[in-house]
């Protein structure tokens, strides 16, 4: 009996048993309501834990003394870099692993719940570090094991959602992603807030407790995974090949044969950088733009959140409704406009509210875009490798972060900000901001649309067409 086949005769049934496929390898049985959601529900602790960590780091930079003033940019990005690196590396590769891994568990909860349980030892480091160099590695090693559970978990919605449920699957997606982030600001914020001396609510070790509260909240959201969702197809045949040769699969140049899906990734590479703007800066932006304390940052903050909340409320569902009648690409060309505008509006705001009207119009363009991207990336890549496709395609999610703080933070903010006056810099990174949404939108041009699914079919009839 072969290694394989002796792994296989161990497997449950319910990891046996694979939902039924159409000839692309896309399921065709229709999930329940609450198996979507559970399949995106992790989506908001991994969401939560990004935003709300860098949100928290940000804030000990500009609150606590941590780096000097005018600095704070450049800071940020020396935290970040080599996280980030490794970020790009590990999740498209242990995403590739995943697709051929048998496990008791399936082929991707096991790198789930390993990677979550690191999640929460990295965070603690984070959390009890007191300089630059250590927080640094702590965040490299966070951006490890976090991308080492994200890479394999992208792959369930290929896996085992049909292809007319994908829309509203890739609303849950854009949904509890985008309210992971705001949970994550909602904690941060408040621990921002709790830091100041002079607040009423003030509580020594703030940042600490804020960071281990998004360590609780990803293990929560990863237990209604691991426990709660069946896995989908059988994991792909190693055929005698070694991990080490499987692993360096995630990087063999026929990915360069996907023109639309590398087209797609520049696109949502540009598109996501203009949000990282304004996301990663948002702290700087209101202390140094407004002149906020650090009370008053955390409270303008949740205000903030608010809003963004209504703004993603009302638009991720319907826009990924939307664009399973319109067309993704409608969509997104929609959401890049209206982004660009609440960019433009927060570039010149001489006010906080006119700042927040801003905001409102990027959650609503936010929203939209996460939904709509997701569905769009699930209907172009090859199913069987589900984990390797999505891994590559969040390298553009992983390097808008570093650049954003690359360009938006050390570059243009701390440079604008010592040539033209501390409290400028902001300003001119949300007008980096605006310019990336525009490039997003013109590197979607080439993209085609069409359901991978499909393209056989439309093969077939464009033959029998040609024929005389």
């Amino acid at each position: 009996m072969s290694g394989r086949s002796a792994v296989v005769d161990t497997l449950p049934a319910a990891v046996l048993e694979e939902a039924p496929e159409d000839a692309s390898g896309r399921p065709t049985r229709h999930l329940p309501l609450g198996h979507l959601v559970r399949i995106s529900l992790y989506w908001l602790g991994l969401s939560a834990v990004w935003s709300g960590f860098l949100d928290i780091v940000n804030g000990r930079l500009q609150f606590t003394g941590l780096v000097p003033r005018g600095s704070e940019g450049a800071a940020a990005l020396q935290i970040s870099i080599l996280g980030t690196l490794i970020a790009i590396v590990v999740q498209p590769t242990v995403g590739s692993i995943s697709d051929y891994t048998m496990t008791r568990w399936g082929r991707r909860k096991p790198y789930i719940f390993i990677g979550s349980l690191l999640d929460i030892l990295f965070l603690y480091g984070i959390a009890t570090s007191n300089t630059i160099l250590a927080i640094a590695i702590f965040v490299a090693l966070l951006q490890f094991s976090s991308n080492f559970a994200q890479g394999p978990f992208q792959g369930y919605v290929p896996d085992l959602v049909p292809a007319p449920q994908v829309g509203l699957a890739s609303g849950f997606i854009g949904l509890f992603s985008a309210l992971g982030n705001v949970i994550g600001f909602v904690v941060a914020a408040v621990a921002i807030a709790a830091s100041d001396p002079a607040a009423p609510f003030h509580t020594p070790g703030a940042f600490v407790y804020g960071l281990l509260a998004l360590g609780v909240i990803e293990f929560a959201t990863m237990l209604s995974v691991v426990i709660r969702v069946d896995e989908g197809r059988r994991a792909k045949p190693r055929e005698g090949r070694s991990w080490l040769s499987i692993a360096g699969e995630a990087w063999g140049t026929d990915i360069l044969q996907e023109r639309s899906f590398l087209w797609l990734v520049g696109s949502r590479f540009f598109v996501l950088l203009a949000g990282a703007l304004l996301v990663t800066l948002s702290t700087f932006y209101l202390a140094q733009t407004f002149g906020l304390s650090a009370q008053q940052t955390g409270e303008t903050k949740l205000i903030l959140l608010g809003i963004v909340i209504v703004g993603i409320s009302l638009s991720v569902v319907p826009s990924a409704r939307l664009s399973d009648r319109v067309g993704r690409k409608k969509v997104i060309y929609a959401a890049c406009a209206l982004g660009g505008t609440g960019l433009a509006i927060g570039a010149v705001a001489p006010t906080v509210p006119i700042a927040l009207a801003g905001a409102a119009l990027f959650a609503v363009a936010a929203g939209s875009f996460l939904a709509v991207d997701w569905a769009l990336m699930t209907d172009i890549i090859p199913k069987a490798s589900s984990g390797r496709y999505m891994g590559i395609s969040n390298v553009a999610t992983a390097s808008s972060g570093i650049v954003a703080l690359a360009l938006g933070g050390a570059a243009v903010m701390d440079t604008v900000n010592a040539l033209m006056g501390y409290g400028t810099g902001p300003r001119a990174a949300l007008w980096l901001g605006v310019v990336c949404y525009a490039i997003g939108a013109l590197l979607l041009v080439p993209v085609q649309e069409r359901r991978r699914e499909d393209a056989p079919a439309a093969l077939a009839v464009a033959q029998v067409a040609s024929e005389p």
